[in-house]
């Protein structure tokens, strides 16, 4: 019973002491910029926690590799020293160089917007997360989708080091699962564009063999029917007395060995020419898909308050000695 005696009683002279420090800030027994300086820091942390935390993730691509000697092998050490120290050498810009320009076209935006994602928001500094499934465009908020691709420029920055020719892709959100998620989807959008939508020259080359080895194979295709015909009535030709029987006999069989060479001929060229395409084709070299951030990126909640405390402090002392302020500025221009 005397321990609750004990703490009431020091409960009691901590609210008097309290309450003391309520009456002097209120009787101006402190001076007024320390006042002011105390309320601003008091007003900006309840800002802060008001604001919502945004964190941010990060993909990285290394540059694509070099396939074909060009230009830069020729000119030996002097281009890749050139290259080394971020001067570019005319024409050998690597494939890679147009991959900030695929992130930031409209289709790519517009399939990132169209995306589901499932992440969880936090409201405020309370420990309160809402899970959430929609599509991006959706969680804009924007009124259609060209306001929705320009809002996509907000928090998604992507820039390419014209040294190391390193690529970086930072999203931040309110949440680090959509961060983490949009940041993979966009290494995702960008890799499907370069198998999809990529025309190499061994593409092309392919595409023109197997076009050619289809009307090869027709062609072989009439050329035994119309030597089947012939052999159908003419199945000794070789020993016929008719020499025009003979010649066109030897004439059809010509045609056919022909066209067997050829169309022999156009699938090893249409081989080569998939083996081609699949070298020419570009390869995204990731070095990080995309991180779950844990640490948020923003706000900086005691930089804030520190800030506005030393501004409204300096702000209230200016005020105070405006008389002695302005006696100087004009002592100046008198001067």
């Amino acid at each position: 019973m005397q321990s609750w005696i004990v703490r009431l009683n020091h409960f009691y002279q901590w609210s008097l002491s309290k309450a003391s420090f309520v009456d002097r800030y209120v009787s101006g027994s402190w001076s007024l910029p320390l006042k002011h300086g105390i309320l601003a820091v008091g007003l900006s942390v309840l800002y802060s926690l008001t604001q919502v935390n945004h964190y941010t993730s990060t993909a990285i691509i290394l540059p694509a590799d070099s396939k074909s000697g060009g230009m830069l092998g020729s000119l030996g050490g002097a281009a890749a020293a050139a290259s080394a120290l971020g001067i570019s050498v005319p024409g050998q810009d690597s494939s890679d160089s147009a991959y900030v320009d695929i992130l930031n076209s409209r289709p790519v935006r517009e399939a990132l917007l169209n995306t589901v994602f499932d992440f969880n928001i936090k409201y405020f500094y309370l420990d309160i997360n809402r899970p959430r499934q929609q599509t991006l465009y959706r969680y804009l908020r924007a009124s259609n989708m060209d306001n929705a691709v320009k809002t996509t420029r907000e928090f998604i920055t992507i820039t390419r080091d014209l040294k190391t020719k390193i690529l970086t892709i930072q999203v931040e959100t309110k949440s680090p699962q959509l961060s983490q998620q949009i940041a993979k989807r966009l290494v995702q959008l960008l890799n499907d564009f370069l198998l999809t939508k990529s025309q190499t020259k061994g593409s092309v080359k392919a595409s023109f063999s197997e076009k050619r080895l289809q009307e090869g194979r027709a062609e072989l295709d009439r050329a035994e029917e119309t030597f089947r015909k012939f052999l159908t009535i003419n199945r000794n030709y070789a020993v016929s007395p008719d020499p025009e029987v003979r010649l066109k006999g030897l004439r059809l069989e010509n045609e056919l060995k022909l066209q067997t060479q050829l169309v022999t001929s156009l699938a090893l060229s249409r081989e080569d020419a998939l083996l081609q395409e699949k070298n020419d084709m570009p390869i995204l070299n990731i070095l990080d898909e995309g991180n779950l951030p844990m640490n948020k990126s923003r706000p900086k909640r005691a930089t804030n308050a520190l800030l506005m405390g030393v501004l409204a402090f300096l702000g209230t002392l200016g005020w105070m000695r405006r008389h002695e302020l302005k006696a100087l500025l004009v002592k100046s221009l008198g001067d």
